[in-house]
């Protein structure tokens, strides 16, 4: 079988399931698994493909076809421009979270203490403490194996983080110049409804925000100020209806300069506030 074979089996195999995106997921899959960029992928498209490779991905394939996440089957995500080791014990990092970072590394000044609150996979953590090295970044999580996912994603872009496994607020001990979270906000009821990808594989310990999804967002507003140094900021990523009622729990906890932002499709994405001095 030849590499536009292969390329076309896989491609059938994910549109029979009805896999979107499945050209650029073949794509994904072979240069997993052959170690091919784009431009030699079209060189070598006549090229004959071992037997063990030819395998392997379409082993990948048929996992991908029972919507298995393809992150989870080939391990890793990029985050600005980053490598993540990615488990079923965390969540896929998004394109949308990375929008949250790139605000926290224009705020964020040499020296300041930072904590990020449900870590999970460490994307924003190590992605912050990766960017901004003069940073001392702590990162808390509930789950313990989501920590070592985390803590295996420090070591591998080598930056230092002080990991606290913490059920919210109930292990730390320290003040910070800056919290930031990601924490579960999708409703309990709306969670069986989600696409397989995310619904049968991504952890509901990390999706799951209660009844109306704001269960964590009252914690942050109620208990964040506890743990922030005067003047000190909350950086929260929500959902893309959720600005107005989280800002407005943020101000009622005496949160100032509150301001939801949006991604680049309009949407409610982030919200800030900022702690009396």
């Amino acid at each position: 079988m030849n590499l536009n074979d292969l390329n076309e089996k896989i491609i059938s195999i994910l549109k029979e399931e009805e896999i979107k995106e499945a050209e650029l997921e073949a794509f994904y899959i072979i240069e997993a698994v052959m170690k091919l960029s784009r431009p030699m992928f079209f060189i070598k498209k006549r090229d004959e493909v071992s037997e063990q490779d030819v395998s392997s991905c379409l082993a990948i394939a048929q996992k991908r076809s029972e919507h298995m996440p393809l992150q989870y089957i080939l391990g890793t995500q990029e985050f600005m421009g980053l490598s993540f080791k990615v488990t079923p014990d965390v969540l896929i990092p998004r394109q949308d979270t990375e929008g949250l970072v790139e605000e926290v590394l224009k705020q964020v000044k040499p020296g300041i203490k930072v904590l990020d609150m449900c870590t999970g996979s460490g994307c924003i953590a190590v992605s912050v403490a990766k960017f901004a090295p003069n940073v001392q970044v702590s990162a808390a999580d509930i789950s313990p194996k989501a920590l070592e996912v985390a803590k295996e994603n420090a070591a591998t872009n080598q930056v230092q983080i002080n990991f606290i496994e913490s059920d919210m607020f109930t292990e730390i001990r320290e003040k910070y110049d800056m919290i930031i979270s990601n924490p579960p906000y999708i409703k309990s009821q709306v969670v069986t409804t989600l696409m397989p990808e995310v619904r049968d594989y991504e952890p509901h310990l990390a999706l799951d925000g209660k009844e109306d999804g704001l269960f964590f967002y009252r914690k942050l507003a109620k208990e964040s100020g506890n743990f922030l140094t005067p003047g000190g900021m909350l950086c929260l990523e929500i959902g893309y209806d959720q600005g107005a009622e989280v800002a407005q729990l943020l101000k009622q906890q005496g949160f100032i300069q509150v301001r939801v932002e949006q991604d680049l499709c309009g949407l409610d994405r982030n919200v800030y506030g900022k702690l009396p001095e």
